[in-house]
């Protein structure tokens, strides 16, 4: 029981915890944003997608920026490095995405609930991996 309480106490830190909650308020985004565009503003429900998937990945950028990782970058160069990185990353975990969940559910043909299960585990894979890549890549000090 003592080891278990060490290793939330390692894991559950202020950073982890502030990403997890920006990462449901992005989720959140991303999907009244394409609500907004397809019902309301009768937008193609692809584009709408896309846009939502932009717009998600622009305030996840920022609030992961100051809020969750604190971000240190004073100059346009500075910002401009910081802001390629992270989307750099977060393109190279839409490529994990999209493989691991062919992976999943065309090879390995985990298609239980049609394919929710191989959704579930490629997603906690990749806000996992962009964890990292942001704590490490983009963000670092």
């Amino acid at each position: 029981m003592e080891k278990l309480k060490i290793l939330i106490k390692k894991f559950c830190t202020r950073e982890v915890i502030l990403y997890i909650i920006f990462g449901i308020l992005t989720t959140c985004v991303k999907i009244f944003s394409f609500m907004l565009l397809s019902s309301v503003l009768h937008i193609e429900e692809n584009f709408a997608n896309n846009i939502g998937i932009v717009i998600a990945v622009l305030f996840a950028y920022f609030t992961n920026r100051k809020l969750v990782f604190n971000s240190t970058a004073s100059t346009v160069v500075e910002y401009l490095k910081e802001f390629g990185k992270f989307i750099l990353g977060r393109a190279f975990t839409m490529v994990v995405e999209s493989i691991g969940f062919w992976l999943l559910f065309s090879i390995l043909g985990i298609t239980y609930f049609d394919g929710l299960i191989s959704q579930l585990i490629i997603s906690v894979i990749v806000i996992i991996l962009n964890f990292f890549i942001s704590k490490f890549f983009a963000f670092k000090k």
